[in-house]
């Protein structure tokens, strides 16, 4: 099926073949651009095409390249533009247009999971489960000459990321130029792509009435932990209801008013926590509108508890992608930076998706690193694209969704399981208090060991 100039990489790095190949299925030069053009609203294609501008983001983002000068710099004669034109139109890339893209790509990435992971088994029957929380970009640099007399960090925008826990994808982005804004002021943008029977789970900060009753009126389903603000009114007798590995569970109705004078029944449940949390609550309260014949107060509670994956996939996506490039200080630059980091998070997810179709979903999201594949991935690419030349990646855009799935399937039974072992760390030990030695800022270390034999 592949041409023998992918021997080597085949049998070496099977990983870096999955993951070029899948880039190539998905998001080609010709088919990103042509999906631009249709997209984009205010910038059009004149010498600089989309394509050039996503491969040197993607550069930066899989840590290839340092920055985009230096990804620029590298391919200067391919790209054909100077620098400047490349940040202009960087800076110029409309929010939506990046949202448009990471949604273009789960969408695309979807069909080929459902293959790979083959029969699952949905926590709640019919329903889709969709995870929302928020990222904010962290503090520019202060390359842009109203912010050099600031002492502030500038921050260059933040996003509500939609995260699919049971195809492990992140399969929305709603971006806001605005630092500073509240997350909540999102929601109405959210509520707008709400689909009848999905069941939303999220923290505190999205625990709002126009939220709440916005999903409840569109047919959909919430499970978001209690705000301290949140206005409702108890009705009737708390209920236990049972133990779950973090507490003690507890159910009552309680009836919330709406902007308009509506009210609404929903169910509260508390867990009462055999530990505090970090912030010190001994309680966590969950509002939901599930039926009990859907959903019990134990399973709500768990639910919510599983929501931290969403959260576990920010900390992947700063560890193992540039996903927050401080260099890029104009908005709409650093939002498309971190909407093309969630592109890559997608293409990995295929990748670790063939290997659990292969050696078992459970095993590699416990024993394999996501580090050490895209420490892999990184090291090879650059030298694989050198030797495998562009045409020949063509083959994974003309293969049937069967053919590549069965392709996949055999390049991840070539994988070396052993290269990419977690190797998870035992708890901390407490820090010994430093002593401060006076007119001795420094000290040799080799003086230091030499004690130690003594």
């Amino acid at each position: 099926m592949l041409s023998p100039v992918f021997k080597p990489f085949v049998e070496k790095s099977p990983i870096s073949v999955m993951a070029r190949g899948m880039l190539e299925r998905v998001l080609n030069p010709d088919q990103l651009n042509q999906w631009f053009d249709t997209t984009a609203k205010e910038q059009y294609t004149k010498d600089l095409m989309f394509s050039t501008i996503f491969d040197l983001m993607s550069q930066v983002v899989r840590g290839s390249q340092p920055s985009i000068h230096a990804a620029f710099q590298s391919s200067v004669e391919d790209v054909g533009v100077s620098i400047t034109s490349v940040y202009n139109k960087l800076n110029g890339i409309e929010a939506d247009t990046s949202a448009e893209l990471v949604r273009y790509a789960a969408g695309q990435v979807e069909p080929i999971m459902l293959k790979l992971l083959g029969k699952m088994h949905p926590l709640l029957p019919g329903k889709r489960i969709k995870l929302l929380d928020g990222n904010c970009i962290e503090k520019s640099h202060h390359r842009i000459n109203e912010l050099r007399s600031i002492a502030a960090g500038p921050l260059p925008g933040k996003s509500l990321v939609v995260y699919d826990p049971l195809l492990r994808l992140p399969i929305d982005v709603f971006p806001c130029e605005d630092g500073h804004a509240q997350e909540r002021s999102l929601l109405k943008t959210v509520l707008k792509t709400i689909e009848k029977d999905d069941v939303w789970i999220a923290d505190r900060n999205f625990c709002v009435v126009t939220f709440t009753s916005g999903l409840h009126n569109r047919s959909a389903w919430f499970i978001i932990r209690e705000h301290g603000k949140y206005p409702f009114e108890l009705i009737g007798k708390e209920k236990y209801i049972g133990k779950i590995e973090t507490g003690s569970v507890y159910e009552q109705l309680i009836v919330v008013p709406d902007e308009t004078g509506k009210e609404y029944t929903f169910r509260r449940i508390r867990v009462n926590l055999k530990h505090e949390t970090r912030d010190g609550d001994t309680d966590i309260c969950i509002i939901t509108n599930l039926s009990r014949s859907v959903a019990n107060g134990k399973m709500i509670a768990r639910l919510y508890r599983d929501r931290w994956t969403i959260e576990t996939a920010f900390q992947h996506l700063a560890e193992y992608l540039n996903s927050e490039i401080n260099t890029l200080g104009y908005p709409r630059a650093a939002l498309f930076g971190f909407c093309v980091a969630l592109v890559a998070y997608i293409i990995m997810s295929v990748v670790k998706a063939a290997l659990g179709s292969v050696h078992g979903v459970d095993f590699i999201e416990k024993n394999i690193s996501g580090y050490y594949v895209a420490n892999e991935i990184e090291g090879v690419y650059l030298g694989m694209m050198i030797v495998v030349a562009n045409n020949e990646w063509t083959v994974f855009r003309d293969m049937s969704p069967s053919q590549l799935v069965r392709l996949l399937k055999s390049l991840a039974g070539k994988v070396k399981l052993s290269k990419y072992q977690k190797h998870p760390r035992g708890p901390k030990k407490p820090q010994p208090k430093r002593v401060a030695m006076k007119n001795k800022p420094h000290v040799s270390t080799a003086r230091i060991l030499a004690a130690r034999k003594k």
